[in-house]
């Protein structure tokens, strides 16, 4: 097999090509992109990817560095000789030194730093004092900033003479000399087809530039970039200098990382901090026992529920045959409007003074969803006694009538409350996707049942109870 043919895909390297001289592997994988050879060593030990790393050229390890898709990388980092970690470190793009910092541990982030230079220490310690969820923990200070008075042509040189230096030369910043204040944003195609003697001020569009501030969430980051079509925006103080900007790259990996954390609180588990192949055991049980140890908890007001409904169980035993339909039934409609209005929120669809919008467009929603699956049931009732393949006993109309405006209260219920749970958490400064369909699905279970049985003594009054 050619492994150096670009048609042969790292997948289908198997693993017997890692496993000799690390200067061989190191020279197979040369023939890769950095992307590719991440791959290949996540699927390796650490200390045998590390032997590959340190047998490949220092510029090469740097690039498979810069892969976020390298599992471990601080790991791997702090398994690598002294005088090589603090080498890659200092390569690599700002942004993805500080996020690999921040993943080193105590020891391992002192040994390293005292052999940094002191300006990249410096602009480590002013990256790491914001969040990594925000535009600050996400920016790169390697971006290119001109003076207003400067003219195409000269931009253009400047791009070519420190773009090697820069993690992005598609969007230049143009400053106000002196104050370096921010002016206007420029995109590098717009450079290229205007006049070389033009000033870079009047090249660049009339309207304000998209800025953000360093403390600004991710997904408002990612919104702006969306919505105004931006390869990156730039991150400004209140005095409208620049401290870094956001890359469009950075931002679709951050998304990906909040998606992944969104999706885990979904289905009813605390978010991995890494991805699932690489946690542990212990921390696969740390994240998930909470959660179901308080589902269950809650659960149980199920069984209270049905012990406060003992006695017209007793009486009426045919009741309990539709209630997994029912609890089942409430849960389905109340996970769909939660997760519903979730990513309506997360896109900035609606907002939280929406609510009442949402609360008048679920509320008939809701019935009329509830009156489909109460029609169904009736039917399911009626089709089976008349063609004798149950015996609903001689009240059999009234168990219809009870199961169908029951389905028809507990769907609307179910999706009024899903609706409006995720407004009630944000408001209380949580995350939204913590109303995970589990968690709705059995706070619903319990109110189902109530209502179930409350309709079920009205309309059987007399008769079965």
């Amino acid at each position: 097999m050619n492994i150096s043919a670009p048609t042969v895909r790292m997948a289908e390297l198997p693993l017997a090509a890692l496993a000799g001289e690390p200067n061989a592997i190191a020279q197979i994988l040369s023939a890769y992109q950095a992307v590719d050879i991440a791959e290949a060593l996540n699927r390796l030990d650490r200390p045998d990817a590390v032997r590959i790393l340190q047998a490949m050229p220092i510029s090469a390890a740097i690039q498979v560095f810069n892969v976020r898709d390298l599992a471990s990388a601080a790991e791997l980092l702090e398994l690598m000789p002294l005088d090589c970690a603090p080498a890659i470190l200092s390569g690599l793009h700002s942004d993805r030194r500080v996020e690999i910092f921040r993943q080193l541990s105590e020891v391992g982030r002192d040994r390293v730093k005292a052999r940094l230079p002191e300006a990249m220490r410096e602009a480590l310690d002013q990256l790491l004092q914001y969040p990594p969820q925000s535009a600050g923990g996400l920016m790169t200070t390697e971006f290119v900033a001109i003076p207003a008075d400067w003219t195409v042509a000269r931009t253009l040189r400047h791009i070519h003479d420190v773009g090697r230096n820069r993690e992005t030369v598609y969007t230049v910043c143009v400053l106000e000399p002196g104050s370096n204040r921010l002016l206007k944003v420029i995109g590098l195609w717009r450079l290229v087809v205007s006049e070389p003697e033009t000033k870079v001020l009047e090249a660049a569009r009339d309207h304000a530039p998209v800025v953000v501030a360093p403390l600004t969430d991710r997904e408002e980051v990612a919104r702006l970039l969306s919505k105004y079509n931006l390869l990156a925006v730039p991150v400004v103080t209140e005095a409208g200098q620049v401290l870094g900007i956001v890359t469009v790259d950075d931002v679709i990996d951050a998304i990906i990382a909040e998606g992944t954390e969104d999706v885990q609180k979904f289905g009813g588990s605390q978010a991995l901090d890494e991805a699932y192949v690489n946690a542990g055991f212990a921390t696969m049980i740390r994240k998930r026992a909470g959660w179901l140890c308080a589902l269950f908890l809650s659960e149980m007001l199920t069984a209270s529920a049905m012990q406060a409904y003992q006695a017209e169980i007793e009486k009426a035993v045919v009741l309990a045959l539709f209630i997994p339909l029912i609890m089942s039934s409430g849960g389905n409609s109340g996970s769909q409007a939660t997760s519903l209005v979730i990513r309506a929120l997360a896109l900035r669809e609606i907002c939280l003074a929406d609510w009442w919008r949402v609360a008048w467009r679920e509320l008939p929603a809701g019935l009329t969803l509830g009156t489909i699956l109460g029609t169904i049931g009736m039917v399911r009732i009626v089709l089976w006694q008349q063609l004798d393949l149950y015996d609903y006993g001689p009240h059999w109309s009234l168990v219809a009538l009870t199961v169908g405006l029951a389905l028809a209260a507990i769907v609307t219920f179910g999706s009024l409350t899903g609706s409006m749970l995720p407004f009630l958490l944000k408001r209380l400064g949580f995350d939204p996707a913590t109303a995970s369909a589990p968690f709705v699905a059995t706070l619903v279970d319990v109110t189902g049942l109530v209502i179930y049985f409350s309709v079920a003594y009205l309309v059987l009054r007399g008769t079965l109870l």
